[in-house]
């Protein structure tokens, strides 16, 4: 696949499959792509905790001194260069029949052309006797299975389904989506995605079963609504699914921080945003973002390494992704991501390659961990301690219902 912006999708070998390449040099830093995802969804609980995004572009709907008020629980706080925000409220609508909210008109109809014509919840009977809408109940359940911090929405498989279903050009879009990678077991070296173990297949049949209640079937779908299709489909987004995050005070931070002041002015703005982000760690963590995931073509093209040579980011505090160099790369050299946080980049060789077998099905060969091939197995005793607290994590998940899938995570 060429790209005008200087990559090319190519085959890599049967492990890897396709790997994502250099057309000409990149220095670091510098901006190696961007593009806007085939599907994006806010994460269930995310939303529920009152983080408001347009529902299609998960570009924030508060202003930044409101996002501020929220987070902090101060509700009298007020920021300085107000002006500098660019939530444009005056710009914002809804779905006349449902009230989902978006940050334009344009999100609005690109939304109802791709999969809010199904999915919105006036456009079906809800049951009388359960007094909720059926995608209101998948969204529940799934609530119920998948605590924080998540990782994917099931309304990211909802609106694939809705997608397939909307579309006339059934075969473009299924080629579409068919050119991710969804086996939901690697075979050769017969690792099977966690989410798909015996402990979860009760969860995933029930979830399967609203799916069928909340949505329309036909042909073209049908395949990912049988119970084989459906692990497919919850590989397909497990093993692809990027993370995204918007917020309107970190887009106003930036703003305001490119500010030419005088120097005790520069000083007051720093300690007054140093304040606030004291207050908010204090409120909320480091939950302050919007967050959701989404799928990317050219992102997903990407393989990993643990020693990366770029990073997605969210500049415009949407879903358009940019991907940046972080070293210089050369013609012909594959541009390669880390699929996991920086603080799991830095642990042991065994730790990094189970979270990457449990969450994307293959055992990494990158020069790092070709390198440390003849390390132990566990590198310290405060590292297998952390391994066993994350073997007892995963066990309470499993006693509580909640499951965890692997993704890109938010940078």
């Amino acid at each position: 696949m060429m790209s005008p912006l200087g990559v090319e999708v190519r085959y890599v070998d049967d492990m890897k499959g396709k790997g994502l390449f250099a057309l000409r040099a990149f220095k670091a830093g510098e901006v190696v792509f961007e593009e806007q995802p085939l599907v994006c969804c806010q994460f269930a609980w995310n939303q529920a905790y009152g983080y408001l995004s347009c529902d299609y572009c998960m570009r924030p709907l508060e202003s930044a001194e409101e996002n501020a008020r929220r987070l902090s629980g101060k509700q009298e706080l007020v920021i300085p260069y107000p002006h500098l925000c660019v939530t444009a409220k005056n710009q914002h609508t809804e779905c006349g029949a449902c009230g989902v909210r978006y940050c334009s008109v344009s999100c609005l109809e690109q939304a109802w052309a791709k999969y809010h014509r199904t999915l919105c919840t006036q456009a079906r009977t809800r049951d009388a006797s359960l007094g909720q809408h059926p995608l209101d109940m998948l969204n529940d359940a799934w609530k119920q299975m998948h605590y924080p911090p998540e990782t994917t929405s099931i309304m990211l498989l909802a609106r694939i389904i809705a997608m397939i279903h909307q579309e006339n050009d059934k075969e473009r879009i299924m080629h579409t989506f068919m050119q991710f990678c969804h086996r939901v077991v690697n075979h050769e070296d017969k690792i099977a995605h966690k989410l798909l173990g015996e402990q979860f297949q009760a969860q995933l049949e029930m979830l399967r079963t609203l799916i069928l209640q909340a949505l329309p079937s036909d042909n073209a779908s049908h395949n990912w609504l049988t119970p084989e299709g459906f692990k497919s489909l919850v590989a397909l987004v497990g093993t692809n699914g990027q993370g995204v995050g918007t917020s309107s005070l970190s887009e106003w931070v930036k703003k305001v921080s490119a500010l030419s002041l005088a120097p005790q002015d520069k000083q007051g703005l720093d300690v007054f945003i140093n304040k606030l982000y004291d207050d908010l760690e204090e409120v909320v963590g480091s939950f302050l973002n919007c967050e959701g995931s989404a799928l990317y073509s050219l992102q997903s093209s990407c393989n990993h390494s643990c020693i990366p040579n770029a990073e997605p980011s969210f500049p415009y505090s949407d879903f358009r992704l940019v991907m940046n160099a972080t070293r210089n790369i050369q013609p012909g050299d594959e541009i390669t991501i880390s699929y996991l946080d920086e603080c799991t980049l830095e642990r042991s060789r065994h730790s990094r390659l189970k979270m990457l077998r449990d969450n994307y099905l293959f055992n990494c060969q990158c020069i790092k961990c070709e390198a440390q091939a003849g390390d132990p197995d566990i590198t310290s005793d405060d590292e297998g301690d952390n391994d066993s607290d994350e073997d007892m994590m995963d066990d309470e998940c499993v006693e509580n219902g909640a499951t965890t899938m692997g993704v890109n995570p938010p940078q």
